[in-house]
Formats: structure tokens, sequence, C-alpha cells
């Protein structure tokens, strides 16, 4: 294709928001003059499907429940007054709490002001905050962010050796809609701990954000906690952002909630039009649609050419993989529908794996994001008139080029800058985009059957190394025989008689050998 005809389909496949600054470039995708024709049936239901949600129906069946994240930033759309006031009354919560922390009415024992922030929580009540955090955050803030989002002691170690002399001025934000996740749980007794050697009253340090009546809210309301903030069964982990779980984080941190919310607001607004091509959420779901073949085949590369967004591909793959990998559709179907997202930022990852984007297996299509502001301060040329922001933005346009050239497919979205509005944007944006694409290949995008499953698989694993180390405080036997005995897979019982001999676990024995040499002599 000539430059002219390249040319011609930029202009007839670029989507702008001007009052928002936004572009949408499908251009580089190759799909064919009769695609938004055949497509046309399944987007209009898509639309009638998002219409539905957003007006309050049951648009997840497997647990009976209304999803609500869009009235997060627009509570007049929430179907019920009482819904409508508590998503506003939290927020105005949210923001008088922070208020306090930052003016030190709301201060640590002893009277000092908060100066550090610890989220204790996983999945959607981390990776949000984090990517919001590291986004938006500058050294100007007025309390420094850190996370606990696994069960890696050492990273729980880490953590506490790094806020060290701080730990007694640290606000906890504990995170878990129910309560009961495993992973939270353990970072919440963790911390709780480390405050309680340093002779801190955990209590005075810690705010659970949390569903009515669960473990965790029972838990900060019998100890005495600072504060407590609603999770809504109407919300899921993965699009809470804009709930109390990303809000009050963001609050703390100083940024601006506020622009946040706005700028999701102003996205929604825009693709609530059901014409598909001035709706950019739903060109999104189209392209991949298009590159995937509606079954997946092809992985989503997400390239952002700016430091601060270099956790946006980490946040869109659990936001993408978590709605879209199902096995069953709508009507019970096994279908196995997923969209595999990768990505770290350009132009770091053109000297890792774009060389394969280039010349090796065509099993993906890119998204490039590209920020057409450098930076806040004055341009600094690295040589003459060329600074390090122009060779920015020639590496994105020209791995675009090469990838086109090489047969690869790409969209390209732009915004002018990353702030609290373009952020709240991209958010929106792609949560639209994941429901609508839902849509289109009849599946349920807000349940997570296979998570539960992997909660239940690891029960059985530590009931297993329970019975175990129960067993080792007989005479010395082999693996083999402790399955046996246990009537248990004779590798799963190896697997967890290395990791207590690893660890040096005790057995409940008054006096004897360690656990560890109990179970190097059963490996042995």
């Amino acid at each position: 294709m000539n430059a002219h005809s390249l040319w011609d389909r930029y202009t007839a496949n670029l989507l702008r928001y001007d009052d928002l600054g936004f572009t949408l470039d499908i251009s580089r995708m190759r799909f064919g003059d009769a695609f938004f024709d055949a497509m046309q049936p399944k987007a209009q239901k898509a639309f009638a499907d998002m219409q539905a949600l957003e007006a309050g129906a049951v648009a997840n069946p497997d647990e009976g429940r209304m999803v609500g994240h869009y009235w997060l930033r627009t509570p007049s759309l929430a179907p019920t007054k009482p819904l409508c006031h508590t998503i506003e009354e939290t927020k105005a919560q949210i923001a008088l709490f922070a208020a306090a922390v930052h003016s030190g009415s709301v201060n640590a024992p002893g009277g000092k002001k908060f100066t550090d922030v610890l989220v204790v929580g996983i999945g959607g009540s981390a990776l949000g905050p984090q990517f919001i955090a590291d986004a938006l955050g500058s050294a100007a803030d007025p309390m420094k962010m850190h996370f606990l989002d696994n069960t890696d002691p050492d990273g729980f170690d880490r953590a506490f050796d790094e806020l060290s002399d701080r730990l007694c001025t640290t606000l906890v934000l504990v995170i878990s809609k129910s309560g009961g996740t495993k992973e939270t749980r353990n970072g919440m007794v963790e911390t709780a701990a480390a405050f309680e050697e340093r002779g801190l009253d955990f209590a005075k340090h810690a705010v659970a954000i949390t569903g009515e009546g669960s473990e965790l809210d029972k838990v900060a309301s019998e100890g005495g906690w600072l504060k407590r903030f609603p999770m809504w069964d109407w919300v899921g982990g993965r699009t809470s952002v804009m709930s109390a779980v990303g809000l009050l984080p963001m609050a703390l941190q100083g940024l601006d909630i506020d622009a946040f919310l706005c700028g999701a607001s102003a996205m929604d607004a825009k693709t609530r039009v059901p014409d598909v091509r001035a709706n950019a959420a739903m060109l999104l779901a189209l392209m991949w649609y298009y590159a995937t073949n509606g079954r997946g085949e092809k992985d989503m590369v997400v390239l952002p050419y700016k430091d601060r967004l270099v956790l946006f591909s980490k946040y869109l793959q659990q936001l993408v993989m978590e709605s879209i990998g199902k096995q069953l559709d709508l009507d019970g179907n096994v279908v196995n529908q997923g969209l595999a997202v990768y990505g770290n930022k350009g132009s770091t990852d053109q000297h890792a794996y774009v060389q394969q984007l280039r010349d090796g297996v065509p099993n993906f299509f890119a998204t490039f994001v590209e920020v057409r502001k450098e930076r806040d301060g004055e341009p600094m040329q690295v040589e003459p008139g060329v600074t390090s922001g122009d060779y920015l933005q020639g590496f994105l346009r020209g791995t675009r080029t090469a990838l086109y050239e090489g047969g690869r497919d790409s969209l390209t979205i732009s915004i002018p800058e990353v702030n609290a509005a373009q952020v709240g944007l991209l958010v929106a944006l792609y949560e639209r985009a994941v429901g609508f694409y839902a849509s289109l290949v009849n599946i349920n995008a807000y349940h997570q059957p296979g998570v539960e499953a992997g909660k239940k698989a690891a029960s059985a694993v530590l009931e297993l190394q329970r019975q175990a180390h129960a067993a080792l405080t007989r005479e010395p036997q082999t693996a083999a025989q402790i399955a046996a005995a246990l009537g248990a897979d004779p590798e799963a019982v190896f697997h967890v008689l290395t990791h207590l001999a690893a660890n040096c676990r005790k057995v409940k024995r008054t006096a004897g050998p360690t656990a560890a040499q109990d179970c190097f002599s059963a490996l042995s």
C-alpha cells in the first residue's frame, strides 16, 4: 500500500474526541470493507446489553448480581436513590477522612502525622491503586505509598524494612470484599505482628475497605480500627478502582479524585453512543474480535510509550484476562474464551521482545499508547534540535511502521498527557471495551470461577501439608509411605515435604529433630 493510500486509510479510521484530547487510530488493522457491516448485529446487541447493565439489570447471572462500576463516576445513573446516595456519601467520607489525615486531626498514636500508607490487598484490591499511584504520584505527595499484594513472607519483610522507623506513622489500608481472601488476611496478620513487635497498637493505624458484615468488617469493628469504608457486591475487584478501593489511596496520596472520576465519566458518555464508528470502546472491542477471530487466537501486546504508564499493561492484563478468560458462554456451551495480554513500555520493549514481534511468530496484535506531552519542565536538547521525547516519539512511530510493513497489525491510542482525568478516561475506555467484547462473544465478563477453583485447590494442598506434618511425629518414613498412609498423591506429598524441609519447620514434639531433618529423611 503506497503512502497516499495509507493516508486515506488513516483519515478514514481515526476517531477523535477533540474535547478530551483523545484519539484512536485503527488504520493499521487490516480489516476489510465488509467487516463492520457483518458485525453490526452483534454490535447492536452489545449496545443493548450495556444499556441494560447500566440501568441495573442482572448482568452477572451466575452470581445473580447487578454490575455497577459505571455508577461510581456518575452516581445519578444508579437504579435507586439509596444506591446513588451511598456512592456519593462514600466519596464525601473519603475526602473528609483524607483531609483529616493530612491536617493531623486524625493522627498516629503520640500525635504525629501519618507519613506513609501501606495498602494490603491482592488482585483488583491492589493492582488498580498501584497503577494509579505510580502513574500520578510525585515526590511532592503528602504521603508515600507502599503495597503488600501477595502472601510472600520475604515481600512482607522487605516492605517492613523499607518503612523501618516510619512504621509508627504508617496508615494501613486492608482491602478485601469478603474479608476471607487468604493473601490479604496473611498480609494483615503479618502487618499487625510487625506493629506489635515494635510496641505499636495496630488498630490505631488500621482502616478497612470491605463488604458490610464480612469477616474483615467484624475484625475492624470489634478491634476499634480507625475507619471502615464499604465495598459493594455489585462492583467486582478488577473494576473497583473508582470505589473506595482506589479513591481512598488516591486521596491520601493527595491525587485529584474528582478529575479522575470526571475523566472516566466523560469517556463513559462518549462510549454510550450506539454508533460503532463514533464509539471508541466498541471500536476497540471490534478490533479485538477481528484480530483474534473472536476466539483469542492472537495475543494483545500493550506498549505505552511513557514510564508513568508502565503498570497499565499489568492492570489491563487482569481487567481483560480475568473478564474474558471463560470456559463457558452464557448458554452453557464450552467455548474456552480468552484474550492474552502482555507488555511493558516503549522504548524499553524495543530492546527486548519487539525483535520477535517484528520478525517472529505473528501471533499478536499491538496497542500503542502515545502521550503527546514530553514533560512538565523546560525541554532539553540531547543533540541539536532533538529532545529525548523526540526520540521516544520516533521510536513509537518507527516501531508501528516496522510492524505494519512486516504484516503485523496494531492500533494506536493517543492522549495529551498523564494526569488524573486522562488516566480515568483510559480506565473507563477499557472497562467498557471489555463489557462490549464479552457481549460480542456471549460470555459473562463479571465472574471468575477459575479463581475460586484455584483457591479450593490451594486449601487442599494446605490440608495435605497439615496431615503430612502430623505424620512426621511418628517413625521416619519415605514420602511414598506417607502418601500411601494418607491416601494422597506421592508427588504432592513430596512437594509438601520439600517445602517444610526448606523452611526448617519444627515438628510438634517436646524434643527431637526438626521437621527439616524428618523431611529430608522422607525425601531420601
